[in-house]
């Protein structure tokens, strides 16, 4: 008597996937029974060889600044031959500091992984699952969404695109089968504050999340469909609905002692 074929294992992918948030979706996505496919700007090879994750686990390095980065993400995806069931763009990078005095390369860097990587990989993606009439889309912005963002302005207006986004996609994509959620995490415990040079400002010196327990969060709001995710304290949630309600100017006053950098006035 044969034994019965185990059913394949549903295909995911994580981008930003090596460190901080992206890293611990990638537990969360094996943890629940899905081969995945782990982008990210850095070599992840050794690591999920050290963590025993090979089997279930393909990394693939791509800068996602670049055409060619996002290129070649899509051909990985083609060359699977499976449909992906889950996708988190997870992908971010930032810039501190006085618009003027940030290099214009640096900004632009912002632009290409936090939107326009975004707007590529999801045009792949929901492409395939709305051919299918079923699939789960995540897109990882900010609280810092909420309102202007000074001295990280392409940064806060990178994630208020991706907020804007995902709810336009979601709406969008009723009756497809295919959810879109927004994971809107507050400053969390990771090497975002020391690769966007601010680890003096009260931002980075405040008190962060696990990013754990935000890729759990925002996990299971994916696969539970639904709109949106607040990921943090609930003294950050109720941030997070005020900011949204105040005029602009207003907010950025508010926000703009959080992200100064010293000797800015």
């Amino acid at each position: 008597m044969s034994t019965p074929t185990a059913p394949p294992r549903p295909l995911g992918v994580v981008t930003g996937a090596s460190s901080g948030i992206g890293r611990a979706l990638v537990d969360e996505f094996v943890g629940a029974g899905f081969d995945l496919i782990a982008v990210s700007d850095e070599d992840m090879t050794d690591d999920i060889a050290r963590s025993g994750l090979g089997e279930h686990v393909r990394p693939l390095t791509a800068d996602l600044a670049t055409p060619s980065g996002n290129d070649d993400v899509v051909a990985a995806l083609v060359a699977d031959r499976r449909p992906v069931s889950a996708a988190v763009l997870n992908a971010g990078v930032g810039v501190h500091g006085r618009f003027d005095r940030a290099d214009l390369a640096d900004h632009l860097r912002v632009v290409g992984v936090n939107v326009v990587s975004p707007v590529w990989l999801a045009h792949h993606l929901l492409s395939g699952m709305v051919a299918r009439g079923e699939g789960r889309l995540m897109v990882t912005s900010s609280i810092a969404a909420d309102g202007p963002g000074p001295f990280q302005s392409t940064y806060a207006a990178s994630k208020a695109f991706l907020s804007s986004f995902a709810q336009a996609l979601r709406y969008e994509m009723r009756g497809a089968g295919v959810t879109v959620t927004s994971l809107e995490p507050g400053p969390t415990d990771t090497r975002f504050f020391a690769r966007a040079k601010m680890e003096e400002t009260w931002l980075a010196r405040g008190p962060k999340a696990d990013p754990a327990t935000v890729a759990r969060e925002g996990f299971a709001a994916m696969m539970a469909g639904k709109r949106r995710v607040v990921s943090g304290s609930k003294i950050l949630k109720v941030q997070s609905i005020v900011t949204r309600r105040l005029p602009g100017a207003v907010s950025a006053r508010f926000q703009a002692p959080l992200a100064k950098p010293r000797g800015d006035r």
